[in-house]
């Protein structure tokens, strides 16, 4: 297969107020070239219009009609980033046209895992063929979905993307990717291209929504509060007793599976320190459950910018450290090159999604795909 030049865009569940755009020339199975990447503000109004959503989301939990507010959030959401991604390549001097595929995640309102033979559910608010008319560039969205249908978890999505980046730098079972968004998920590869991938548990949400309900500030900015307070060893004990930890892989989780809410009445920075340190140790015991236990992993996303984090990652999940970008990766663009990569791989109906990564009975492709049309 001739590799194309792809986007990808990506929204986090962190609502950091910022669209990670970012293009990479791939086949859908390596990585050929890497070309510009940005993060993009996203309109002001636009966090908001978000945040009420997540809040309808938690409250309607997929029983009966969806929310009126996510016609209104996807449409702004759509034309948000279809306007980012004009701009971007226009600043980069690249024609539209020279584009093969745009990789539109959107935005994760709710996600629902299957338990007790129950199918799952998930919903990203995104509609790509509005984006395919705006941009006049081909689009794949609604990644998840598929994948849901057919049984599976429907996440982690980024275990085929980090490999191929995993495969870069040579590493045997003893290194994997961690990526510490709103949740923290891990990729393992083994032997004979076997692949391995799970959510450990909460990373950025829980604590940028602690840290934003006191003081109104997006997150724990450089882990301060953290360093200032204590851990309460024992609540982070208990904490750690969830069933969730001892569940074997495949597994996911939705932004709000773990909340602000596990240290209420705790003081700000004893709660700050307390989440991370659960985060932490959370990542350890995922670990704890891999074929072969790592000695290394290259932190990926946003959390990898909380110095009192990456601290607790290393002393709490017993493991060395490697920030993204000192393994030669673009930290901040991962993401958004993982839906660039997915989309090729969703346009030659590749696989996305695996028994040990999602839990879905066979390798199988998903996302839905938008042919350009006439501009809106």
């Amino acid at each position: 297969m001739e590799p194309v030049w792809a986007v990808g865009l990506m929204t986090g569940t962190v609502l950091d107020g910022m669209i990670d755009v970012a293009m990479i020339k791939t086949d859908g199975e390596d990585v050929q070239a890497f070309g510009p990447w940005r993060l993009a503000p996203s309109p002001p109004d636009m966090r908001d219009l978000l945040a009420r959503s997540l809040e309808e989301a938690a409250r309607w939990q997929f029983e009966g009609p969806e929310p009126e507010l996510f016609g209104q959030a996807e449409e702004a959401l759509t034309r948000a980033q279809s306007a980012a991604v004009l701009a971007f390549l226009a600043d980069a001097g690249i024609d539209p046209a020279a584009v093969a595929v745009v990789g539109f995640h959107g935005q994760t309102v709710l996600h629902r895992a299957p338990k007790d033979g129950r199918r799952g559910d998930t919903r990203q608010l995104g509609d790509g063929a509005l984006m395919a008319r705006l941009t006049g560039i081909d689009v794949v969205h609604d990644f998840r979905s598929a994948d849901v249908r057919a049984g599976g978890q429907g996440a982690p999505l980024s275990a085929i993307y980090h490999a191929a980046l995993l495969r870069r730098l040579q590493p045997s079972g003893g290194t994997v990717a961690l990526n510490l968004g709103g949740v923290a998920n891990l990729t393992w590869c083994g032997p004979h291209g076997r692949l391995v991938a799970f959510d450990t548990g909460p990373a950025n949400a829980p604590l940028n929504d602690w840290v934003e309900r006191a003081t109104g500030e997006a997150m724990d900015r450089d882990g301060a509060l953290a360093r200032r307070g204590q851990v309460d060893e024992e609540h982070l004990a208990h904490l750690l007793g969830h069933s969730y930890f001892d569940q074997p892989f495949p597994k996911s989780l939705d932004r709000n599976s773990f909340g602000a809410g596990m240290v209420d009445g705790f003081g700000l920075e004893d709660g700050a320190a307390t989440l991370t340190a659960f985060t932490a140790a959370a990542i350890g015991r995922g670990l704890d459950l891999l074929p072969e236990r790592p000695t290394r992993v290259v932190v990926c996303g946003g959390g990898r910018k909380n110095p009192a984090l990456m601290e607790a990652i290393a002393s709490r999940a017993r493991v060395d450290v490697t920030l993204s970008e000192d393994a030669g990766w673009r930290g901040d663009a991962i993401e958004a090159e993982c839906f660039a990569f997915l989309a090729v791989r969703a346009m030659r109906a590749l696989p996305l999604s695996f028994p040990t990564t999602t839990g879905v009975s066979a390798p199988m492709t998903g996302g839905q795909i938008s042919r350009k049309g006439r501009t809106a």
